[in-house]
């Protein structure tokens, strides 16, 4: 594919205002082809345009790359083996807010992980380990739970959760668990209906029963609280659901953004947004296509 020059996409942008809709077709695509690296461009052109109905189309063309690099990201992150839970919510966070740095971020979590790296030590036993992760990640960085605002949509964006230090169950979870990973401690989320937490599982077990492998839980939206089997049994009780094995173990992380992107969908329904409920399905459908 030929990269266009500026002056090509000037061209194609006064296109856009043709009344043929083939033409505006034709043009569309050839702008679209060009991929995510030609947005900056059209950004100018919408700036430098004083035509609505071409600001009108720059910004649907716009929307629609966006939208299809973070269908093309996400899927080539479940095919390579989406072992990296953090950038999976990057990449929905990034689809959100396009200039979004990687880099920025990950410094930021690699800061965390540092802190807690030096608290550490062979002969903790996994509660121990589990209070300093909290002592850290609660007491000296201050994230807590964002109860005021529950459902408002950014409390699902890892990077406003970064920034905040306040977020909902799942973001926490990611941000919870992803540290632990990176410091080659065994916790997990599990996707647990109206709430989410994670799992310290057992290394050392022999069992091949799943439920045997997980040695507690742990709340992230309550301060790192741990919970036992009965706590959780209790809230499934509570919430009158009917008990089923994925409620006490580890889920797959194509499986946690998937429900982080449910969260956002049910967010973004309360607010009636029907345009972004219609662009998050579409990287719901992206996930389960390529988990198939």
């Amino acid at each position: 594919m030929a990269i266009l020059s500026e002056k090509e996409i000037q061209a194609l942008v006064k296109l856009l205002d043709d009344p043929d809709e083939q033409v505006y077709q034709q043009v569309s695509e050839q702008l679209k082809n060009q991929g995510y690296e030609v947005i900056p461009k059209l950004e100018r052109a919408w700036e430098q345009s004083f035509n609505e109905n071409i600001q009108s189309r720059l910004e649907g063309l716009i929307q629609e790359i966006q939208l299809d690099s973070a269908s093309s990201n996400l899927g080539r992150w479940v095919r390579e083996g989406s072992e990296d839970l953090f950038e999976g919510a990057f990449l929905v966070a990034k689809h959100q807010y396009p200039e979004l740095s990687s880099e920025y971020y990950r410094k930021k979590l690699e800061e965390i992980r540092k802190d807690i790296w030096l608290e550490l030590n062979e002969n903790l036993t996994a509660l121990e380990k589990v209070r300093i992760i909290n002592h850290v990640f609660f007491k000296i960085y201050g994230f807590s739970s964002n109860a005021a605002n529950f459902y408002a949509p950014q409390n699902n964006y890892i990077n406003h959760v970064l920034e905040t230090k306040k977020g909902n169950p799942i973001t926490l979870s990611i941000l919870y668990s992803s540290l632990a990973r990176m410091l080659d401690i065994p916790i997990y989320g599990v996707n647990l209906p109206k709430n989410f937490i994670v799992a310290y599982l057992n290394e050392y077990t022999t069992s091949e029963d799943p439920q045997n492998q997980v040695l507690f839980y742990i709340n992230p939206f309550n301060k790192g609280a741990i919970l036992g089997k009965k706590e959780i049994d209790y809230f499934i009780k509570q919430q009158e659901l009917k008990p089923k094995k994925e409620f006490y173990l580890p889920a797959s992380n194509p499986e946690i953004i998937q429900r982080l992107i449910n969260n956002l969908i049910y967010s973004y329904d309360r607010l009636g947004y029907p345009d972004k409920i219609e662009e998050l399905s579409q990287l719901y459908r992206v996930l389960l296509e390529n988990m198939k």
